[in-house]
């Protein structure tokens, strides 16, 4: 009886030992800052999308024609500022940034930017950012963007834009950045009103190989060792969680949803789902 009792209470002293040192590491915050007054110097490049086009969709010369609106571009030091969280934050929070002061960012990479998507079922449109990682000198903030650009006669809606903002904390300027669309077998929709009189609007997908704009460092985040930090797996996980509550559900193939119908005696309940459960290519 004795030997149960010194067991519990040393698992109730090590439960307080782990409670003391989780609420340690969640207060321990840290303030994000860009001092900098100079001009970011920032890059942008669209590649061409026709090879991933459907014949319908070829002949739609503002689309098999969608090039970067400035390859190179001096932006302000408040665009990037514009990505900070206005409070102190730990590693893993998340925040909305300044989505008006993005928008310079989008409009290098064409003239039409919109943020409250056209098509929209939910809560899928607009941006979020999280601190992954910091130590001393540098705080790495990875974001996920939901944005559109309108054409003269539709829309092209990239899956998602994400990225990564490396600030130095001492210097209190960017370090690194990237924005851009992930790679995949699909990774944009378009909707295209063939006929400017027509009252509904053709719809397809595509591959873009490279949609992206760039600035600083490319290797900085390879040669940084960071002292607090979440994977990048898991900034990403909490993002879309933000964006998709279908997420949030535990999905499984069809094969494993049978075999556990069949092994707890249940039926399986099919539901038809219309619209993006993870970017918004479709």
């Amino acid at each position: 009886m004795k030997i149960l009792t010194v067991v519990l209470l040393a698992l109730i002293v090590m439960s307080g030992q782990l409670n003391a040192d989780n609420h340690s590491a969640a207060n321990n915050k840290i303030t994000l800052n860009l001092d900098d007054t100079s001009e970011i110097f920032v890059k942008g490049y669209i590649a061409p999308v026709e090879e991933s086009l459907s014949d319908t969709f070829k002949q739609w010369d503002e689309l098999v024609n969608l090039r970067v609106a400035e390859p190179e571009k001096q932006h302000s030091t408040s665009v990037f500022q514009a990505f900070l969280p206005k409070n102190p934050v730990s590693v893993g929070d998340l925040w909305v940034p300044d989505m008006m002061n993005v928008v310079p960012l989008l409009k290098q990479l064409h003239p039409n930017p919109n943020f409250f998507l056209h098509i929209n079922a939910g809560d899928s449109f607009g941006l979020w950012a999280c601190l992954r990682a910091y130590n001393e000198q540098y705080a790495d903030i990875v974001f996920r963007i939901h944005a559109e650009f309108k054409l003269e006669n539709g829309w092209f809606t990239p899956s998602q834009f994400t990225g990564h903002l490396v600030i130095d904390r001492i210097e209190e300027k960017v370090a690194f950045f990237e924005m851009y669309v992930p790679k995949g077998i699909i990774n944009f929709d378009v909707n295209w009103k063939m006929d400017k009189n027509a009252s509904y609007q053709v719809t397809g997908t595509g591959f873009c190989p490279k949609m992206e704009l760039r600035a600083g460092a490319e290797d900085l985040l390879e040669r940084i060792e960071f002292t607090e930090s979440i994977t990048q797996e898991e900034a990403e996980r909490a993002l879309v969680l933000r964006f998709y509550k279908s997420q949030q559900i535990n999905w499984v193939s069809l094969a494993e949803a049978l075999e556990k119908a069949q092994a707890e005696q249940k039926p399986i309940h099919v539901i038809s789902i219309d619209g993006p459960l993870t970017d918004e290519s479709c």
